[in-house]
């Protein structure tokens, strides 16, 4: 088989119907730059909100969850074992919030080589009290460093500085509360437990998530001041939380931390199973339309090449007259769809590039996340991949058929008929 006569006779083929080629060439390329464009926006898109949940969710927590006692004393009971107990209402154990041994746990979990760094946290319900008005909310306790570590939580602070916490009896509030209660930085706010105890706390900061239920009840302030908030002791700690340098790796480990330190441990995808399910779907609508985009593209293709072995039967007729086989003259067809194929890829490729760039500029404000300023794009290279290999898939298979019917071709009845 001579392959470069066949790729000759293919190129004069195109050239002759040249309207019809870059018709499909322009198909092919329109699709995967759509393909390229789409994928590269959602897949930047979930990484922004991907990095969102993570910014603000640790890969595991370590806490006491308030649940009922797994054995009841009627079920210890002699008297009544064997027997069919029905037991309503029951109360849950009171555990209380503390993590037991919390100091231990802690500096365990420092030496461990998978843990990127450990932040303890107090979490406390609240009264906000400033003159008459009462808010309910949370403060937060947390080691400043650490969670700025993990968390960069600095990021959101708007006013004043995080490091001011180090102060004694310091607290950022969130925007939104701020705003309801008419303080800013410097002022004084009155916060209440549900013990009694009422601290006066100097506000040095104001910090804004852009999502409402946080700055409307959230604050921050330093472990030692939440902890003199409860009346508690240094070694109270609620929350311990840990970020890994292997995050795929939090649900095994989460389980080893629940079995080796008897706490209640959850990871990362459990706490935003809704969250995972909503960029898993948005990813799979994606594929779905860039691939619905390069389907159509073939259909084109193999319509255009269709219509070209009704218009060269003369041609092809001549071609197996002279000696060429059936095989060559579908050789010859399917040379055609892969130059197509390879040349609306290339194209493909560059304009998608081009398009992604151009979302990558246009501007993008949030307040949940004050360090991106453009929609997100994400240029992975796999993407490219993907999309010429799906080109040259489809564009082969659209003529592969026309192909066959080439190769089928009878040159005498063509000749007959003329």
């Amino acid at each position: 088989m001579n392959y470069k006569l066949i790729l000759d006779i293919a190129v004069h083929l195109l050239r002759a119907r040249l309207k019809q080629t870059i018709v499909a060439a322009v198909g092919v390329t329109f699709s995967i730059a759509m393909f390229i464009s789409l994928v590269s926006f959602m897949s930047g898109l979930n990484g922004l909100l991907d990095g969102l949940m993570l910014n603000r969710t640790p890969h595991i927590r370590m806490f006491n969850e308030v649940k009922p006692s797994d054995n009841q004393p009627l079920s210890l009971s002699k008297d009544y074992k064997g027997n069919a107990v029905f037991i309503h209402s029951i109360k849950p154990k009171d555990r209380g919030k503390s993590i037991y041994n919390s100091m231990s746990i802690i500096r365990t979990l420092k030496q461990d080589k998978r843990i990127i760094d450990v932040a303890p946290k107090v979490m406390a319900s609240v009264l906000y009290n400033s003159g008459t008005i009462e808010i309910s909310g949370m403060v937060n306790g947390i080691d400043v460093v650490a969670e700025n570590t993990l968390f960069k939580i600095s990021d959101y602070i708007k006013e004043g500085k995080l490091s001011d916490l180090f102060q004694n009896n310091s607290i950022i509030i969130g925007k939104g509360l701020s705003d309801k209660m008419l303080l800013s930085v410097g002022d004084i706010i009155k916060v209440s437990t549900s013990n009694g105890t009422l601290s006066s706390l100097k506000i040095v900061g104001i910090s804004e998530t852009g999502i409402a239920d946080i700055d409307n009840m959230a604050s921050y302030t330093s472990l030692a001041t939440a902890q003199k908030i409860v009346g508690q002791p240094k070694n109270y700690i609620t929350d311990i939380q840990v970020n890994l340098y292997k995050k795929e790796n939090a649900v095994a480990i989460a389980h080893e931390f629940h079995t080796v330190f008897d706490v209640d441990t959850i990871d990362y995808l459990a706490a935003n199973v809704q969250f995972e399910t909503g960029s898993t779907v948005r990813s799979i609508i994606s594929y779905a339309v860039g691939i619905v985009l390069l389907i159509v593209a073939g259909f084109g293709i193999y319509n255009i090449l269709n219509m070209m072995i009704y218009e060269k039967m003369d041609s092809i007729a001549i071609l197996k007259a002279t000696g060429f086989s059936g095989s060559d003259v579908k050789w010859i067809f399917i040379s055609l769809s892969i130059i197509i194929g390879v040349t609306g890829g290339v194209f493909g490729l560059i304009f998608g590039f081009i398009f992604s760039s151009i979302i990558d500029v246009i501007p993008f404000s949030s307040p949940s996340v004050p360090s991106v300023t453009t929609y997100p794009i994400d240029y992975n290279s796999i993407y490219y991949v993907i999309g010429l290999v799906f080109a040259l898939f489809t564009t082969l298979i659209s003529g592969f058929f026309p192909a066959m019917k080439a190769s089928r071709v009878d040159p005498v009845e063509i000749i007959r008929g003329k």
